[in-house]
């Protein structure tokens, strides 16, 4: 890895993500949200919202996984993010975060709760930032199996395999 993508990691103590990538959970919010009030399959107590610092290098990406919140995407530095997403009713949308709108990139992009998505950078790497609302856990992430999600989604087989590790 290069210095510049080793001095991120380390200034901000980023640890390999499950999915693929980097992350440091920045902020937690101390107030919480009650179970039984969420409506999306989700129980016990959330946090009102959390947010972490996301490092994606060039080689990898993340693979194709799920939450029960809104994740909001934030671009900081690097090079531009495609986000691969599937909404539950199989609409397929490719978001490209980043910092130049000559060429459709956005600085924010939401992804909604429930649906499918992945992401890679386009260059050397991308440090990005994600929002979540209720609070995101671990209880609420579902990584994708291959197979069972193109069975799902079969006009995204090969964008699937492509993104998933199994």
């Amino acid at each position: 890895m290069s210095p510049r993508i080793e001095a991120i990691q380390a200034t901000y103590q980023m640890m390999p993500h499950p999915e693929g990538g980097f992350y440091k959970e920045t902020y937690r919010s101390d107030i919480e949200i009650e179970g039984e009030l969420f409506s999306n399959g989700m129980t016990g107590n959330r946090s009102c919202s959390t947010a972490i610092l996301f490092l994606l290098v060039q080689n990898s990406f993340s693979a194709f996984h799920k939450i029960k919140s809104d994740e909001v995407w934030h671009f900081y530095d690097g090079d531009p993010v495609e986000i691969h997403v599937i909404e539950p009713n199989g609409n397929y949308q490719l978001i490209r975060l980043g910092k130049n709108a000559l060429r459709n990139e956005v600085f924010q992009a939401v992804v909604p709760a429930g649906a499918w998505f992945a992401s890679k950078t386009e260059g050397e790497y991308s440090l990005v930032g994600c929002t979540v609302a209720p609070g995101f856990d671990f209880a609420d992430f579902e990584l994708a199996k291959g197979e069972r999600l193109a069975a799902e989604f079969p006009e995204q087989r090969e964008l699937i395999y492509a993104f998933c590790r199994d």
